[in-house]
């Protein structure tokens, strides 16, 4: 057993247990409250306030719709997603907004923007995840950004995806420009957040240091958040440290750890586990 798990706290959410709705060309599930799935429990988790698992059918999708003063991630797990924006910048460049396998898009709802996201492929659904984070400041200039992650490097352990932004929520216009992360080569996020996610092979385990290596602001008490989703056919299972095991769509709050603290992840099911981590104040 690690060191961390000797003090931290793990609380399991079922994938059966979360908000659901099949709509035909929408199967979604809610790990938080969301549109009709209200639950005054899982109503957030530290800076974390939407996860919800999206499966979306060809030639259909969200339509134009408005975003402010949320910071949203989509994570794509498979198949393709277009995006259009009232920014303009949609067609900008193929790899900016048809996002797939690999792909992560972010986007500074901030003072308001409008976008649709449709899967425009010819036979193939679109599995996702989209997430919430609550902003340091509202009112924010909305801004995008786009990262495609390396399969090989989430198969050798964790990749950070998302971490804050570096000039912090006093940051200048320019620094704002700027957008510089406090982890190279991430997304910047207007909040105390780090987003990692890793492959593990079966009977393999892999690390997540709480805090990203010292890149966040709140040391103490951080909030973890473990996501293992749907993608395996119901073949893939973890463990945590301390013994706990999430099957497929399952996740797990992790409270009472620290900065610098490690979580150690374990896949025990018959295929390789695809782990996301979201750890924020």
């Amino acid at each position: 057993m690690s060191q961390t798990f000797i003090h931290a706290k793990v609380v399991a959410r079922r994938s059966k247990d979360r908000g659901h709705a099949d709509h035909g060309w929408l199967d979604t599930y809610h790990s938080f409250s969301f549109a009709n799935y209200n639950d005054p429990q899982f109503e957030k988790f530290g800076a974390l306030r939407v996860l919800n698992e999206d499966r979306v059918a060809p030639h259909t999708g969200f339509p134009f719709h408005t975003h402010r003063n949320a910071e949203i991630f989509t994570y794509i797990v498979s198949g393709e997603l277009t995006h259009r924006d009232s920014m303009g910048t949609s067609g900008a460049s193929p790899n900016f907004f048809r996002i797939k396998r690999g792909d992560v898009q972010f986007t500074t709802g901030g003072s308001g923007i409008s976008h649709s996201e449709q899967n425009e492929h010819e036979s193939e659904t679109v599995h996702f995840l989209q997430i919430w984070a609550i902003p340091w400041n509202l009112g924010l200039t909305p801004r995008y950004h786009n990262l495609t992650i390396d399969e090989q490097r989430k198969r050798q352990g964790f990749v950070t995806i998302i971490s804050p932004l570096r000039a912090g929520k006093n940051a200048s216009a320019a620094q704002e420009e700027a957008a510089v992360p406090a982890i190279g080569g991430t997304i910047p996020i207007h909040a105390d957040l780090v987003m990692g996610a890793s492959i593990i092979a079966k009977g393999s385990s892999a690390t997540w240091k709480v805090g990203g290596n010292g890149a966040v602001s709140y040391k103490e008490d951080r909030k973890i958040y473990i996501h293992l989703p749907m993608s395996r056919g119901g073949k893939s299972k973890i463990r945590l440290a301390e013994g706990t095991v999430l099957g497929e769509g399952d996740g797990a709050f992790v409270t009472n750890v620290n900065n610098g603290d490690l979580l150690v992840i374990e896949s025990v099911g018959v295929e390789e586990a695809e782990v996301v981590v979201l750890d924020s104040n």
